[in-house]
Order: C-alpha cells, then sequence, then structure tokens
C-alpha cells in the first residue's frame, strides 16, 4: 500500500531531523510512500531543518503557512497536497512512534471490511505528566459520553484514514479533535488499536488545558448540532423496465 504521511509541525526544530529519518526507516520498504511536513508558521529553525534534510530524503515535502493557521488546518492542508489514497498522521513532537503505522497497515491489510476508513492511535502507555494523562482521560471519557465515538483515544496524533473521505467531511478549527465521531457521522467505521507513546525530548507542548478544554466544550456543541443535522439515506436506483 502506498500512503502519505502528514506531520504538522509548530516550533519543533529539535524535533523534525529524528522524525523525518524515523519516518524513512519505517516506511523506506514500501514502493511508494511521502512524508509531508507542514510547518505552520513557525518562528524557530523549524522551516529551515526541514528545508535542510530535503536533499537527503526525496520522499520529503515541505509547505509552510505564512502564519500560524492551527493545527487542523495544518493537516488539512498536507492532506490536500497528498498524492496517496491514504493518509497517517503523526504530531511533530516525536512521542508518536513512527514504526507504528506499520501496526496499523498491517491491520488495514489483514481487514475486509470496506466500511473501515480510520484506524485511530490508542496511548495505552501515556509518557506524560499525571496531570495530562488525568486531564486527557477526563476529556475523552466525556466526550465518549456525549458523542458516542466509542474511540478511547481522540487525542493521539497517530492515525491512519482515507484521503477521500476525510476531505468530504465539514471542516471547522480543532476538528481534528473529533475526526472518529465524524467519520462514524459519514457512515463509516473506526477502529482504536493500541500504539506506543514516548517521552518528549525537546521543547514544550503548544496546548494549554484550560485553554484546550474551554475550545473543545465549544467544539463539541457543534458537532454535537452537526450529527442532528445529518442524514444518511439509503438510496436505491430505479432500473428501466
Amino acid at each position: 500500500m502506498n500512503i502519505s504521511v502528514v506531520v504538522p509541525v509548530f516550533n519543533e526544530a529539535d524535533n523534525v531531523d529524528a522524525l523525518i529519518a524515523e519516518i524513512h526507516q519505517a516506511l523506506s520498504g514500501l514502493s511508494d510512500y511521502e512524508m509531508i511536513f507542514v510547518d505552520d508558521g513557525s518562528t524557530d529553525d523549524t522551516a529551515a531543518k526541514l528545508a535542510a534534510a530535503m536533499p537527503a530524503f526525496p520522499a520529503l515535502r515541505v509547505l509552510r503557512h505564512q502564519s500560524g493557521c492551527g493545527q487542523s488546518r495544518a493537516i488539512h492542508s498536507g492532506v490536500l497536497a497528498a498524492r496517496h489514497a491514504w493518509i497517517a498522521t503523526l504530531d511533530g513532537d516525536g512521542q508518536n512512534d513512527p514504526a507504528d503505522i506499520q501496526v496499523l497497515l498491517r491491520y488495514l491489510a489483514d481487514s475486509e471490511d470496506a466500511d473501515l476508513w480510520m484506524l485511530a492511535g490508542f496511548r495505552h502507555a501515556r509518557s506524560d505528566s499525571g496531570w495530562r494523562k488525568f486531564s486527557s482521560k477526563f476529556a475523552n471519557s466525556v466526550r465518549g459520553a456525549i458523542l458516542h465515538d466509542h474511540t478511547p483515544d481522540t487525542g493521539c496524533g497517530l492515525k491512519l484514514f482515507r484521503r477521500d473521505k476525510f476531505l468530504a467531511l465539514p471542516y471547522f478549527d480543532h476538528c481534528h479533535r473529533f475526526l472518529p465521531a465524524l467519520m462514524q457521522m459519514c457512515g463509516g467505521r473506526v477502529e482504536s488499536i493500541k500504539v506506543s507513546h514516548r517521552p518528549r525530548r525537546f521543547g514544550r507542548s503548544k496546548y494549554g488545558t484550560w485553554g484546550r478544554l474551554g475550545a473543545g466544550i465549544v467544539d463539541m456543541l457543534g458537532v454535537i448540532w452537526l450529527k442532528k443535522r445529518h442524514s444518511l439515506p439509503v438510496i436505491s436506483e430505479v432500473t428501466r423496465g
């Protein structure tokens, strides 16, 4: 299978070199793949590091937002530019292990379900602080109880999904946090697969707990609105007699 790996990054100059090399190592056995790093208006040396890496990694493509537009828009820009039918996403901080992309690919290869649109990584052993793990578990529990998306960890950046189905979803800021619910709303099936999680080596998280919580509540109300106004008709074509 040929895939496009989309990695949104913002001020990750110390992490991108190692991440590019790991993605290359994980996927070099595929007949064709690409990795698309989307620099969301970084103000450090991220852009220079990405440009310097391109000659050594022919599969690397780099997109740059002139100013920061947020993670959802960075992912959307990368998926729009992608050349392959299946997309893998990773966070740019190096906490997702690129080797786990192969775990998702093997699961997909063994599935015969055409309605399987997304495999969502599930960080079953997180390398985060106790507070971050608690706040994430709480947010996932609330979201799951309200949206019934049956996905224990929507915050995991490691996902594998169909490009066409993703681009058909309604876009809004922060929509990447609700991809499983949106995929299911449109008729697809989502499976959660256990993946590893690593400590952040350099830099710090760009998200504050309380700011993310406030935005998440507003966004979840929007998803509820979308679900209530969405319908999936059963269509049959009338044949000529």
